[in-house]
């Protein structure tokens, strides 16, 4: 009988490693598996990230597009070309270089700011000590700090709006 019974525990502990050696392997691929999934959802998140980011690009772009479209028409007044504006060979390319004809109108000119040294500028004067600051009085400027009647103001004004006048023509 002492042979019968360890003979019949050494079966039961084959059993229970044979169980437990199941149970592992089954614990190992349920792992794995889950492992997988993680895997799987990690990879989806970051496609769904990088998507969200392209479609947050292209809102954006489009946003700037209609804003750059209404400046374009409303404040530049600029449109887009037509199908019409384009030339059809080069001898419509040719003929814009022609003179202008007689009742052409006007070509565009630009304004010319004059240049610092020919403005007639008022000399500086410091907020601290109330004279200038340097020799403009040297150079034929006025103290602006002196005290001076409304119409000498207005007249020194005047003097600078028409040199803005003769600037624009």
């Amino acid at each position: 009988m002492m042979i019968g019974g360890s003979r019949l525990r050494q079966i039961g502990w084959a059993v229970v490693l044979a169980v437990c050696l199941a149970v592992f392997m089954v614990l190992t691929f349920r792992v794995n598996a889950v492992k997988s999934q993680v895997r799987l959802a990690e990879r989806q998140i970051v496609a769904l990230e990088r998507e969200k980011l392209m479609l947050e690009t292209e809102f954006e772009t489009r946003a700037n597009q209609r804003q750059l479209a209404d400046w374009n028409r409303v404040e530049f007044g600029y449109q887009a070309p037509r199908a019409d504006q384009y030339l059809e060979n080069e001898r419509q390319l040719a003929a814009l270089g022609l003179p202008r004809a007689v009742d052409a109108p006007e070509p565009i000119r630009v304004a010319r700011a004059p240049a610092p040294e020919e403005m007639d500028l008022p000399s500086i004067v410091s907020p601290l000590v109330g004279r200038d600051e340097g020799d403009g009085a040297a150079d034929g400027r006025r103290d602006l700090s002196a005290p001076r009647s409304l119409a000498e103001r207005l007249s020194g004004g005047a003097r600078l709006g028409t040199g803005l006048a003769e600037v624009a023509e």
